[in-house]
């Protein structure tokens, strides 16, 4: 991992300044209060994996606040971070809720809306940062569970813990090819992860609906590949009327369709990102992800991510 920012030899005037600046790159625009700039050492370590950003944050007592001024004056893509501390403890408050961390706890947070991060003393602390499109749950759910604390000790989540200690223990050992589909398999996880969380009380009408709709995600997901995919195949495997489904789908501010055609582009951006399918063609590319028309998958690809499907491949090469 590269190291953005180590405080140790900065004169004391200019550690909260420089700690602020560089936290501000490498994360999203904060206000920063340092406790005792005389004292106060830190180090923020991170790493970019496709459009994971992985980050080790170690230093003393400070807060960090993500303000509603700093996000109508630095418009950004929304992302979701992640931190969990693996020494120490940390408060991670949003939207009326307070997470104390301790070590192997885990919690989610919002960039698009005001947060705050709180070191009360000395603490280290791992950190994920991603496009909230990434993630592939509903928002407002997900907006429902924010700085809220998720035990490392089970569950899925015991699963993920130690795997991102190990990962950032690691990162250098890590080919580019391997990270790229490593960050995948992490959001993956943590997708999984808060999905459990979501779904616990299956009793409330409202997390029924959700539990349904995530249900209908992963059947979506696992169905990417069939070109013949379809709202009223979805609603036939949910048993429901396709009236229903295009009904939860809006409560999401989005149709069944676009959803689908999102998470198609996702998994054709994946892999022409990654090194080993370099040699396969962009039209089967297309192909494997229920693609069948390439002229139209490449008028697509261009309207999402600005360039056609060739020229993103050729500069991901480049990059590489």
């Amino acid at each position: 991992m590269t190291i953005l920012v180590r405080l140790n030899n900065v004169p004391a005037r200019d550690r909260a300044e420089l700690w602020r600046t560089v936290a501000s790159e490498a994360y999203a625009p904060l206000d920063m209060r340092v406790d005792d700039a005389q004292t106060f050492r830190g180090q923020i370590r991170g790493q970019v994996f496709g459009e994971l950003v992985v980050g080790e944050v170690t230093a003393g007592a400070h807060q960090a606040c993500r303000t509603a001024r700093l996000i109508s004056r630095h418009e950004t893509a929304p992302h979701y971070k992640l931190s969990m501390p693996v020494r120490g403890h940390c408060l991670v408050v949003q939207d009326g809720r307070e997470a104390l961390l301790g070590p192997a706890d885990l919690a989610v947070y919002d960039t698009s809306r005001p947060y705050t991060v709180v070191f009360e003393d000395a603490c280290q602390m791992l950190t994920l940062m991603f496009p909230q499109r990434n993630l592939r749950l509903p928002a407002r759910g997900v907006a429902s569970i924010t700085a809220t604390t998720v035990s490392g000790r089970h569950g899925v989540a015991a699963l993920l813990s130690p795997m991102l200690v190990n990962m950032v223990s690691r990162m250098d050992e890590i080919s580019t090819a391997q990270s790229l589909r490593l960050a995948d398999n992490v959001v993956d996880l943590v997708t999984t992860m808060l999905a459990g969380e979501l779904t616990e009380d299956i009793n409330d009408t409202v997390a029924g609906q959700r539990s349904l709709l995530l249900r209908m995600k992963s059947f979506v997901e696992e169905h990417l590949d069939d070109a013949d995919l379809s709202p009223a195949a979805v609603a036939n495997w949910a048993h429901i009327s396709t009236g229903y489904l295009h009904k939860l789908f809006r409560v999401e501010g989005t149709t069944v369709s676009r959803w689908i055609r999102e998470r198609r582009l996702e998994h054709c951006r994946r892999d022409l990102t990654d090194p080993t399918l370099f040699g396969l063609p962009v039209s089967a590319v297309a192909a494997r992800w229920g693609f069948v028309d390439a002229a139209h998958f490449s008028r697509l690809f261009k309207t999402t991510y600005g360039v056609p499907p060739r020229e993103y491949r050729i500069l991901s090469e480049l990059n590489g």
